[in-house]
């Protein structure tokens, strides 16, 4: 079984791959402004990604959290996660973890 943080590295390395294609891309259709400002926003926000690694561990320990404790109510859950006063340290903790092992 794959990890949650497995998946997630996947995923944002998935997105990268495609936002580099897409990047090079010099044709757009004449509706091209919609695209390219789509485009250009989701490489911008790739970009914001992968240089704020905090995001990356608020998402995936918010999802692990859900798959491990299963709650009933989500949107509670929710609250109580993003709320809980010790998030802020786990993150900070996480992140230099994150740099020791790289």
């Amino acid at each position: 079984m794959l990890s949650v943080r497995r998946v997630s590295e996947d995923i944002c390395s998935r997105i990268y791959e495609s936002a580099q294609r897409i990047d090079s891309i010099t044709f757009l259709p004449s509706s091209g402004f919609h695209l390219k400002w789509k485009i250009q926003t989701r490489i911008a926000n790739e970009k914001y990604l992968r240089t704020h690694k905090e995001v990356e561990w608020l998402i995936s320990g918010f999802f692990r959290e859900i798959f491990l404790k299963r709650p009933d109510n989500i949107l509670e859950f929710a609250a109580d996660y993003f709320t809980d006063p010790r998030l802020p340290n786990k993150i900070h903790m996480q992140l230099i973890k994150d740099k020791k092992a790289a």
